[in-house]
């Protein structure tokens, strides 16, 4: 049904032009066209979940603020190349993050046009960064990728909190479109996980964020891997307010710390270590070395990131602390503050 024409536009150019025309769009989108888009845009694989799938409840109201109307999720996938990932050298790591999530953004940014142009209402919110920072430290994000991710059947989030793809294993990004329509078939959950339970992640982990329990601090994997993110960036600030003077300063921050600082306000914020990614050996793509010998996949994959000197940012009197202090003697502790203001 065509809405009645005001007069008072009835004889512009452009509504007399469209007079006639036929809008119509599909009710529902066909999911085979849909994934090809995907695919086309660039994604290495894609599922769809519904808005009102109970396990997601926690992401309904939120895909609703973000697109009023919201019927369907649409879950990409982007494989990250993994000796890349695996680099000691932290701009190699960091670089190959930054360029995937470069990557899927752009074709998330594809495939909502191609549901715009099919006359869909459509949205991607960011993949990583930037985010609704007047929200932090609340929830800076709009949608969260990783349970749409594993209810769409994309994979499954192992101990170390990352989504493991059956195919690529954790080697991945992941982004998500909300858009206004349902989808002709949603994807399931899998019936398996592919985390092999190996712990090489606890293993790898400087600071003991994931324990062998399953347990997971994320304060401690905070303060260290995003020690140049929102918190840590707030801690170095205010190290600069708390200092004397500019000698009393560096006596406090080294001339490294401020040179990656500079980088990360450059360039993109740089991870301290996600070597949890680094050392996980799941997916059918991934998991043939760890296979044909253990001992080498450990030598070549595991224990470089362990015998690399770097500094470790924890807090004081923290788990963390005696973590590494433990087992990893060799790296230098720095103690910080984790720049997140404590309610009074």
């Amino acid at each position: 049904m065509t809405a009645e024409i005001s007069p008072r536009i009835a004889d512009h150019p452009t509504v007399r032009k469209m007079a006639g025309r036929t809008r119509d769009r599909p009710a529902v989108i066909d999911s085979e066209w849909l994934r090809r888009v995907c695919l086309d845009a660039g994604a290495d694989d894609a599922a769809f979940a519904s808005v009102a799938d109970p396990q997601l409840a926690s992401e309904l109201e939120h895909a609703e603020q973000a697109l009023p109307g919201a019927r369907s999720f649409i879950s990409l996938v982007v494989k990250m190349n993994r000796d890349n990932v695996r680099s000691t050298a932290r701009s190699v790591a960091n670089q190959e993050f930054h360029r995937s999530g470069e990557i899927i953004n752009e074709a998330a940014h594809r495939i909502t046009r191609a549901l715009q142009d099919a006359g869909h209402r459509a949205l991607n919110p960011s993949a990583t960064f930037p985010m609704e920072m007047d929200r932090y430290p609340g929830r800076i994000w709009v949608i969260a990728h990783k349970p749409v991710a594993v209810a769409a059947g994309l994979g499954v989030m192992g101990i170390h909190r990352n989504v493991i793809h059956p195919r690529f294993g954790n080697f991945i990004l992941l982004a998500t479109i909300v858009v206004d329509a349902p989808i002709s078939s949603y994807g399931e959950p899998l019936d398996y996980s592919p985390c092999l339970e190996c712990k090489l992640c606890v293993a790898a982990c400087p600071v003991g964020a994931i324990g062998k329990n399953g347990e997971f601090d994320f304060v401690a994997c905070s303060v260290h891997n995003y020690r140049e993110f929102m918190g840590g960036f707030t801690d170095w600030a205010q190290t600069i307010a708390d200092s004397d003077d500019a000698a009393d300063f560096r006596s406090r921050v080294s001339d490294s710390e401020n040179a990656s600082m500079w980088q990360s306000l450059s360039f993109k914020a740089n991870y301290k270590a996600a070597y949890c990614l680094a050392v996980c050996p799941a997916g059918e793509e991934v998991i043939g070395p760890y296979l044909d010998d253990r001992k080498a996949f450990m030598t070549t994959v595991l224990r470089p990131l362990q015998d690399k000197r770097e500094t470790l940012y924890v807090l004081p009197n923290s788990a963390a602390k005696s973590h590494a202090e433990k087992r990893f003697p060799h790296k230098p502790i720095k103690i910080v503050d984790s720049g997140i203001r404590r309610a009074r």
